[in-house]
């Protein structure tokens, strides 16, 4: 018996597109990566005994302490302030906005190291702290040196420095909150200060996280500038510092680059599930908190397909196109 059912023919046989670049690209980087390893490991300049000596060196750990200690300090005060300078930007007070672009304009007009010399100096320039009425009587008064030491200049040129971009990133945070949010919760009676705090700066949290951890990571290595107070305490001089008495720069740089690179992992990682969090519902990676018992409830209510024809039917010109 001849077969009568033929098979269809093949109208369009689709070949998968090739990408020979990737891969000659893939090949290239791979090389130069085998190549740097290599000359990592086979290169004995670079002294890993030296690496490995030092890594836990007590100076050094101690250092990696005062690093962290300035960060942490340096970005709450800068936190701090830059809040307070956003809502000053978006006030209506003029002398407020003014203000407010001043220091963000004269802070991230000038070098922060400059701005650490300056504050390294700040004794000098006033030798003494006083409080009294004006063209009057001293009421008291203290050394400034005794006041604003090595460590609260650092913390202070290093905070007031990122106060200035951290105003700028807040404000184009609350910025990109639509406004009908605060129409809205107005209308339903908030006070300005509950509509910032529980509508405004939660949507904004989105926008502001991002930066706001990579400013963070780069105050962790701006602190290496600390000895323009001068501050002798950081991870960079007590690198440099061991390296000096060594007369072995190279395996101290490295020694401080791994620690470096720690530190920064670990804040990448905070920084990732911060984003997560704040991301809920908005980035495609991060679902939405589902209520069970609404989506039972929505699942109850919608329409089944048998219903379909009855709803067509309430509109007949529908039907008709």
């Amino acid at each position: 018996m001849e077969d009568h059912h033929t098979a269809a023919p093949v109208l369009n046989n689709a070949v998968p597109v090739r990408h020979p670049g990737r891969w000659i690209s893939a090949v290239v980087i791979l090389g130069v990566l085998a190549v740097f390893a290599q000359s990592l490991v086979t290169n004995p300049n670079f002294r890993w005994d030296i690496v490995g000596t030092y890594i836990l060196d007590v100076k050094v750990v101690q250092g990696v302490g005062w690093t962290l200690l300035l960060t942490v300090a340096s970005m709450v005060l800068a936190i701090v302030l830059a809040i307070i300078l956003a809502f000053m930007r978006q006030s209506d007070n003029p002398v407020f906005r003014w203000s407010s672009w001043a220091w963000v304009w004269f802070f991230r007009g000038t070098p922060v190291y400059t701005q650490l010399i300056f504050w390294g100096l700040v004794s000098v320039l006033y030798p003494k702290i006083a409080a009294g009425v004006p063209f009057g009587p001293e009421l008291f008064s203290v050394d400034t040196s005794t006041v604003v030491t090595a460590l609260v200049a650092a913390i202070l040129g290093l905070g007031l420095n990122e106060s200035a971009y951290l105003a700028e990133i807040f404000r184009a945070g609350l910025k990109s909150v639509d406004r009908g949010q605060m129409e809205a919760a107005e209308a339903l009676g908030m006070a300005k200060t509950k509509i910032m705090w529980r509508i405004i700066l939660p949507q904004a949290m989105r926008v502001i996280v991002p930066p706001t951890g990579n400013e963070t990571i780069g105050m962790l290595k701006t602190t290496s500038l600390v000895l323009a107070v001068p501050f002798t305490l950081d991870l960079t001089f007590a690198t440099n510092n061991l390296a000096n008495r060594t007369y072995l720069p190279v395996p101290l740089l490295i020694v401080a680059a791994i620690w470096y690179l720690v530190i920064t992992s670990i804040l990448m990682v905070g920084q990732h599930y911060i984003e997560a969090y704040y991301g809920k519902g908005v980035d495609n990676r991060v679902p939405a908190v589902v209520n069970p018992a609404a989506a039972k409830a929505a699942a109850a209510g919608a329409p089944s397909a048998d219903a379909e024809p009855a709803l067509k039917m309430d509109f007949p010109e529908e039907s008709a196109k």
